[in-house]
């Protein structure tokens, strides 16, 4: 089985798009990456037109808010058959984890729309922060209630950040996770990941390797996923933080 190429969250590049979107596909070429991830399709599809064609690079994953009160499903999946993106995630539920109960809600509304995905020919997924983790047993009651042909993206920070043991989540986990997100940096207690709903630690993200999270056992426990190197915020220049991320990556890596 071949493995993946390394992808990045354009997220994580989200300014730098604003500016010049054609100067950030040729940076992230020359650092290496094989692959991309979008973000909001809906809110920028001429954006990611432009820069999958400048940048010839496929984009086997991408975020969507398709559960928020404005959401376009429909629209979501038809951007992402008509840009060749295979899974398309769900990027973000802020409130309803406080109970398992909770937790099964969001997983019921994300099976409602897996055909639908499917009749587009796209697989449906959902992106976890810190707040799943926070009240013990709801993302596993979530995971439970989750339609088997739904995917897991795990942002392996911030299950950390929540409290999770990202390397046991995953191997419980096992093929359902189709992709993580590979960020590092401080890990606060749960009870310090955020003040009035702000991730007090996101300014302080590091590149992979250089933080609290254990990188390499977490790459040991999910083989087969897809790796997305991403920050949500960084204090230096974003291009070599990445570029940090992705070498760091190559080095633990690089034979597999």
């Amino acid at each position: 089985m071949t493995n993946p190429p390394v992808s990045v969250q354009l997220y994580t590049v989200r300014d730098a798009l604003e500016e010049d979107i054609d100067s950030v596909a040729r940076r992230l070429v020359e650092i290496g990456f094989g692959a991309v991830e979008p973000f909001r399709l809906t809110t920028f599809p001429e954006r990611f037109d432009r820069f999958l064609a400048v940048s010839g690079l496929p984009a086997p994953t991408a975020h969507e808010k398709f559960l928020a009160d404005d959401a376009e499903p429909l629209r979501g999946f038809e951007l992402a058959a008509r840009l060749g993106i295979g899974t398309v995630i769900e990027s973000s539920v802020r409130f309803g984890w406080e109970t398992a109960a909770g937790a099964r809600e969001i997983a019921e509304r994300i099976n409602a729309l897996v055909p639908l995905a499917a009749d587009h020919g796209v697989t449906l997924g959902y992106h976890n922060h810190w707040w799943e983790f926070e009240n013990v047993g709801s993302y596993e009651a979530f995971v439970d209630a989750l339609d088997p042909s739904a995917v897991l993206e795990v942002d392996t920070y911030w299950a950390a950040v929540g409290g999770a043991d990202v390397p046991a989540l995953l191997a419980g986990l096992g093929d359902r996770v189709r992709a993580l997100h590979i960020k590092d940096g401080p890990l606060p207690r749960p009870a310090e990941a955020h003040v009035d709903g702000v991730p007090v630690a996101a300014d302080r993200q590091v590149p992979a390797g250089e933080g609290a999270v254990e990188v390499a056992a977490v790459l040991a426990a999910a083989p087969h996923a897809l790796r997305v190197v991403e920050f949500d915020g960084y204090a230096g220049d974003i291009f070599d933080g990445i570029a940090a991320s992705f070498a760091y990556l190559d080095s633990v890596e690089g034979g597999r």
